[in-house]
């Protein structure tokens, strides 16, 4: 099967591809970039205003306009290479978005792929129409759209999150909706979303690289160390206050236990070794299943505190705190968790071998490459 994978900002299809190449597939990835986190791509569409100075003159035009000129790029870019490209038997979209250019762009571009390939799939991965309608509506218990439903003067915030739901976004998920033959959906956040909506296809756990990623065994012969990484540019949706204020308890009270480790905005690359010698680390709050980040620390053997929802446990049949570790917007919850590994050293031990244990079984990139192929070939 030839396949193009089109858009990458979690590793989500690098690992996907792997695990289809592995099974004999012939596969390229498509993708215009996410900004630090460089992930490796095969055709890397970028546009000319990536600098400071050459965006504000791009969001002026678009402005003045209504011209906005990186999308333009990116549409001409994009679809001038689609057009030197063979057949593909599938190519699967990482979500509405995919080239990360305005909608209408987007549409014209899903055209140009369309003279490729008789099939094209949709992945409910990231922000669309969709998931960010059901959030809006306030239908979880908790979502990173919380803090905006508890205080409407944040809206600001949310800009990217209202785009996601306006006319001009909805207009081209209507289109979309009409063209691809499924949507899959990447966890539990994004297929409540998509529960009973037409196409759905089920969801099929991200794929993780078992063989590229060593297991570490946890060694405690000095101080517990906990590894919080944050992304500037989401903090707030991720709910890193939530830890900074949960750190703080267990700072005051273990400054001879523990180390604390906080970095800011890292290349992906960079990120995975800082964290590399961590026992604890803190993905996000405002979850109910494991993002990219927290799955392939979980490989690792590291204890994480990341969305491991009821409807997680129930979904794979666990107990509470015995693979992740469900990370709840309370800072006072988080920190007695965090005095509980730090006091029974023994269930960081534990809670490791099972968090490898549970990415083995049910997210093997091999495995859940077969499970794309059955859905692709069986629609």
């Amino acid at each position: 099967m030839k396949v193009l994978l089109v858009g990458e900002y979690s590793r989500l299809h690098n690992s996907l591809k792997e695990g289809l190449k592995e099974l004999g597939h012939d596969v390229t990835i498509m993708a215009s970039g996410d900004g630090f986190k460089n992930y490796p791509v095969d055709i890397k569409i970028t546009h000319s205003f990536q600098k400071k100075a050459f965006e504000r003159i791009n969001s002026l035009i678009f402005r003045l306009f209504k011209i906005h000129l990186s999308s333009l790029e990116l549409r001409y870019k994009a679809i001038k290479k689609v057009k030197t490209l063979k057949h593909f038997d599938v190519v699967q979209l990482i979500n509405e978005s995919s080239l990360k250019a305005l909608p209408k762009h987007e549409e014209q571009f899903v055209e140009q792929l369309l003279t490729k390939t008789k099939k094209i799939f949709l992945l409910a991965c990231g922000e669309d129409y969709t998931a960010n309608k059901y959030l809006l509506e306030g239908k979880p218990r908790y979502s990173f759209m919380t803090p905006y439903l508890k205080d409407n003067t944040l809206k600001k915030t949310y800009q990217f999150q209202f785009y996601c739901v306006s006319e001009a976004h909805k207009k081209l998920h209507d289109y979309l909706m009409t063209k691809v033959r499924g949507i899959i959906a990447s966890d539990l956040d994004y297929h409540l979303p998509y529960l009973k909506k037409p196409k759905y296809l089920g969801l099929i756990p991200n794929p993780i690289n078992i063989d590229k990623i060593n297991y570490i065994a946890p060694k405690i012969d000095g101080k517990i160390k906990i590894f919080h990484g944050v992304n500037k540019d989401s903090a707030h949706k991720k709910g890193n206050h939530y830890f900074f204020e949960a750190l703080n308890i267990v700072a005051e009270k273990y400054a001879d236990k523990i180390d604390i480790i906080t970095v800011y905005s890292l290349p992906y690359n960079v990120y995975i070794e800082k964290y590399n010698s961590c026992h604890i680390l803190l993905d996000q709050v405002y979850a109910y299943d494991q993002g990219y980040n927290a799955l392939e620390a979980m490989a690792k053997g590291k204890v994480v505190f990341t969305g491991a929802e009821k409807e997680w446990l129930d979904h794979y049949g666990l107990k509470e705190d015995t693979v992740a570790i469900n990370a709840l917007p309370n800072a006072a919850e988080i920190a007695k968790k965090l005095e509980w590994l730090i006091q029974h050293p023994d269930k960081i031990l534990a809670i490791s071998k099972n968090a490898r244990d549970f990415i083995e079984k049910h997210h093997n990139y091999k495995t859940v490459a077969k499970q794309y192929v059955d859905a692709w070939s069986n629609n």
